[in-house]
């Protein structure tokens, strides 16, 4: 049985210099590094420092998340 993902909140502290990862400091205050899922590629170039995203992460990795949509205001 797969384990379901956590799912979370962060705000995006910088994109990375490959344009496709972000580091994303969660409300515990760790900074993971994010990426986008394939079909949100979209947000690729509209997603900026310090605006919230919704997150997923595996429980078996605590330094990687997937950033499945913006957190609107």
């Amino acid at each position: 049985m797969k384990d379901a993902p956590i799912s979370t909140t962060g705000t995006i502290l910088e994109k990375r210099e490959d344009n496709m990862t972000f580091l994303v400091k969660l409300p515990n205050g760790k900074v993971v590094l994010g990426h986008l899922q394939k079909k949100n590629a979209d947000l690729r170039d509209s997603l900026q420092p310090n605006e919230t995203v919704q997150l997923e992460m595996t429980p078996f990795d605590f330094e990687k998340a997937r950033i499945v949509a913006r957190v609107e205001a």
